[in-house]
């Protein structure tokens, strides 16, 4: 028996060695075109961007002038870069909570079979469909003080009007609501993928048992959710350190900049300070600490994950 195994297994050896001669040229190939999009629209950007940060560059001349990382230095004095980067780990970790807690919720009430739910699923997923300056625009109309929506119908119950996105607190957590809403719906759909991928046997072998629906959720569901729990929790979290489009239509980082994240701030320092490379050094601090985040949640995430027997 143990001379058949050792035939056969060098046997298919042989004919992966075969196969590899006869394809993996031509599969190599295939890699090209990939690597050539993150070659110009990833990686030299990043290096050009680390470059131009070293410098004093206005983002409009042809001169610019060697500064080192005078602009890194800048960045630990920088009263409004903190206040930016305590909103953007707000918007990141905020926003990521509230979209997992809803889109589970909903992935759980959605998984079970009842007419309408397919229409349900498509009403949560649609908001992320829409351009998020198209979203923002929407409850700038909703939230504002004049002629909002929300106002009116305050007036109309006998209130008086609500300066929503006047102060730094409300304006803050009206952007967080907005973007936290728009994509629960990508969540979902990734918790209900995972729901799917679980066999009803532990469900029925824990009923057997006397395991309550409660039970059976923080017994199984959470631990074979894991994958999906660390895919819904990466993406989100990445999206919200990123927010721009958001806080540009509705406040443009006000009051004054007191809403901004990185992502707004950037822009407000190349285009409105002319001042590319301190922007452009705001821009590698951003890149370097949402590299550092991912990858701390990915292994803490992998730390608890579950093999499906």
């Amino acid at each position: 028996m143990s001379a058949a195994t050792n035939s056969a297994s060098r046997a298919v050896r042989g004919e992966r060695r075969a196969t590899n001669a006869a394809f993996g040229p031509r599969l190599n190939l295939l890699y090209v075109p990939a690597l050539l999009v993150l070659i110009v629209f990833t990686f030299y950007p990043l290096v050009r961007g680390f470059a131009i940060s070293l410098t004093d560059w206005n983002g409009y001349s042809a001169a610019r002038q060697w500064v080192g990382i005078a602009n890194y230095i800048r960045m630990l004095t920088d009263d409004n870069l903190r206040v930016s980067l305590l909103n953007t780990l707000f918007y990141g970790f905020g926003s990521t909570i509230i979209q997992q807690v809803i889109a589970l919720l909903a992935a759980l009430a959605l998984n079970r079979k009842f007419r309408g739910r397919n229409f349900m699923r498509a009403i949560i997923y649609l908001p992320a469909l829409i351009s998020p300056v198209v979203m923002g625009t929407m409850y700038y109309l909703l939230f504002q003080y004049n002629n909002g929506a929300l106002n009116d119908i305050v007036v109309a119950l006998g209130g008086e009007r609500v300066a929503w996105l006047a102060s730094a607190g409300g304006a803050r957590t009206v952007i967080l609501i907005v973007n936290s809403l728009q994509f629960v719906g990508v969540s979902m759909i990734i918790y209900l993928a995972g729901l799917q991928g679980i066999s009803r046997s532990y469900y029925e072998a824990a009923s057997l048992d006397g395991a309550s629906t409660v039970q059976q959720f923080w017994s199984i569901t959470v631990p074979l959710l894991q994958p999906a729990f660390a895919t819904s929790i990466v993406y989100n979290l990445i999206g919200g350190l990123k927010l721009y489009d958001v806080i540009k239509v509705m406040t443009n980082g006000g009051p004054g900049y007191s809403t901004n994240s990185l992502s707004s701030y950037i822009s407000r320092t190349y285009f409105d300070g002319q001042n590319a490379g301190y922007a452009s050094a705001q821009g590698v601090f951003l890149f370097v600490m949402i590299a550092v985040f991912t990858v701390i949640l990915n292994n803490l995430l992998e730390r608890g994950r579950v093999e499906e027997a």
